[in-house]
């Protein structure tokens, strides 16, 4: 049904436009200036009103030439011939004196009217809002604007007039001026100052007015009569007829589709899923689809409707500027889209080269990277760990420039809104930021300081484990439980860190473990025992040998420890469990006893701290032995 309701609407419309035709009276248009170069200041106002004034005076003295002109044509004329041949020669000689002012008065007042078409303002002839001619003059009394208005006026009057001849409209020379009349009506009187002003004679420039004119009042009625009236209502009802057909037959196309859609949605619609998750299933396109056709089917019909509109409206002479309205609505938008595309394209070339340049030198500067990475390009000073993230920091100095550099070229980049934006985003990158930018900071530090680096067995606070991924603003570890932590490199530089990897491939990581044995036992065989030990863990390395440092005489014990040396930092926790399943080993098969700090050895009547397995078949805890005095002698 919408195209019903499309069709009505259009009707309406176009019974609007008929009526606005038909009752449409010619309004006077207001005179408007013609366009001047620029506005006069104050010199050159001054300049116009010293040219008008000097043409005034010519005016006034053409005036007074013709006049004299007129008495000595007339007193040649009274004289008889041959009858006062001195005083012919003297009205001959004067005639002449006057020809010869009035030729130099013309020439002068085309230079004043030269200089003054800079500054003047020209006030149209425009019947129907269509200009014919301007009117740039004064004559006698009236002004240009008022000369204009008066022959406007005069001009709508003719065209009302059912029975205009085109040659009825004549030209009639008098004294001053050249008379443009139909029947006894003056409609332009024109001057010589007119004539001077298009640089034309005074009739040749009354012809070409008489003309314009006569084309303007035969197309006004032209446009305005039964039998145009007839053929735009024709014209009018076949552009409805054949609206309504395309209004018809996109209907049963777009009713056509849906249907098809309905009938085959089996097969046109299998869903569509996102990993495991079903965004659409069948019945959810096929509503979406529905939908997107009721759509296009709305747009085409408005779309039609629209169309329609300015070529009715075009029809009718007094609604073709509402179709000039509505045609520059689509057009004019696009003409400007267009218009600044094709300005832009200069810019557009600019920052294409720019953005090339700027590639290419990122490229080069990647080829850099990779060949001190991979150790094919030495520098002294500069570590092959550095390349990335050097790398990534000049490629962000890179982009800035580049986009300092293309920023001017940019569509809107001069306009105080897109300023505006650009000092807003900037303010809340800058304090939003703070402690982004404190990591960033760090994380730069932390590169070049080469405190750590991926794969490292490193201690930072009381988080021990091997780094997984470093970037500028964290640093990642992942215990030995597999946790994986992540530190904020502001936080990693606000602590200590322990790197158990660095001397570990050359050096060798050394560890050590403490215990404690009582004083009965000689500290000869607690070092061999130790070292032993230490000599059953594979990961320890023989070379340098392990050794045994004596840390403390205490009150019930004395302190070895064990240092061995390894290079897998990254083992240290089932190094340091086989290292102490061995001291145990060791010192139980030598019936050697651990004592543990506060371990109180009373061996009369307990059992010895040594596992079963390692005591001799038959061992038994000794009792206790007491002693008691004899007695003494009777």
């Amino acid at each position: 049904m919408l195209y019903r309701y499309c069709c009505w609407l259009l009707c309406l419309c176009l019974l609007g436009a008929g009526r606005l035709a038909s009752a449409q009276t010619p309004p006077v248009p207001a005179p408007a200036p013609a366009v001047l170069p620029t506005p006069p200041d104050s010199t050159q106002t001054q300049a116009l009103n010293s040219d008008t004034r000097r043409l005034r005076r010519l005016d006034s003295l053409r005036l007074q030439n013709t006049s004299r002109l007129a008495q000595l044509q007339q007193e040649l004329l009274s004289l008889k011939d041959g009858q006062n041949r001195p005083r012919e020669r003297e009205l001959l000689a004067q005639l002449r004196t006057l020809r010869g002012a009035d030729s130099l008065r013309r020439e002068r007042a085309r230079a004043y009217i030269d200089s003054l078409k800079r500054f003047a303002k020209g006030y149209p002839v425009a019947p129907n809002g269509d200009t014919i001619f301007f009117v740039y003059t004064k004559f006698g009394p009236f002004r240009p604007q008022e000369r204009a208005q008066l022959t406007t006026s005069k001009i709508l009057k003719l065209e009302q007039n059912a029975f205009f001849r085109p040659d009825s409209l004549r030209l009639v020379p008098s004294e001053q001026t050249v008379d443009l009349m139909y029947g006894e009506q003056v409609l332009q009187s024109i001057s010589d100052n007119d004539a001077l002003w298009e640089n034309l004679r005074q009739d040749s420039l009354a012809q070409r007015h008489r003309r314009q004119i006569i084309r303007a009042v035969t197309t006004y009625q032209n446009t305005h009569s039964l039998q145009t009236y007839l053929r735009e209502a024709g014209l009018t009802l076949l552009v409805l007829l054949v609206f309504y057909f395309l209004l018809r037959y996109v209907n049963k196309l777009f009713g056509w589709l849906r249907q098809q859609l309905e009938a085959r949605h089996d097969t046109w619609f299998t869903g569509l899923k996102l990993g495991n998750y079903e965004l659409f299933n069948e019945r959810r396109q096929l509503k979406a689809a529905l939908f997107v056709l009721t759509l296009l089917r709305v747009i085409v019909i408005l779309l039609s409707v629209y169309l329609v509109l300015p070529i009715v409206f075009s029809i009718f002479p007094g609604t073709q500027g509402i179709a000039d309205t509505l045609v520059g609505y689509v057009l004019d938008p696009v003409r400007h889209i267009l218009q600044a595309i094709w300005n832009y394209l200069p810019k557009l070339f600019t920052i294409i080269v720019i953005v090339v340049v700027f590639r290419y030198v990122l490229k080069f500067l990647h080829s850099i990277k990779e060949e001190i990475r991979l150790g094919n390009l030495t520098l002294e000073g500069f570590y092959p760990e550095w390349a990335n993230p050097t790398y990534q920091i000049v490629r962000v100095l890179v982009f800035a420039f580049a986009l300092i550099v293309i920023f001017p070229y940019l569509p809107g980049s001069d306009s105080p809104v897109f300023q505006g934006v650009s000092v807003f985003l900037g303010f809340l990158f800058t304090f939003g930021s703070s402690g982004s930018l404190s990591n960033v900071v760090a994380g730069l530090v932390l590169t070049y300081m080469r405190a750590f680096k991926i794969g490292d067995r490193v201690k930072i606070g009381d988080v021990t484990g091997d780094i997984v991924e470093k970037t500028l603003l964290v640093t990642r570890v992942r215990t030995i439980k597999n946790e994986e932590i992540t530190i904020p490199n502001s936080s990693v530089m606000g602590s200590y860190t322990t790197n158990y990897s660095t001397a570990a491939p050359t050096l060798g990581l050394i560890m050590h473990t403490t215990v404690t044995i009582g004083y009965d036992v000689p500290w000869k065989q607690v070092h061999a025992l130790l070292l032993a030990a230490a000599a059953a863990v594979p990961e320890v390395l023989p070379d340098p040998a392990p050794f045994v440092l004596q840390t403390g005489l205490d009150d019930f014990y004395v302190s070895y420890q064990l240092n061995v040396y390894t290079r897998a930092a990254d083992k240290q926790a089932g190094l340091y469990s086989q290292l102490h399943q061995n001291i145990q080993d060791q010192f139980n098969e030598s019936g050697v006893e651990i004592l543990s700090p506060h371990y109180r050895a009373a061996r009369d009547g307990n059992q010895i701290a040594v596992p079963p397995q390692y005591l001799p078949k038959g061992y038994a805890a000794p009792s206790f032995r007491v002693e008691r005095p004899e007695p003494p002698a009777s």
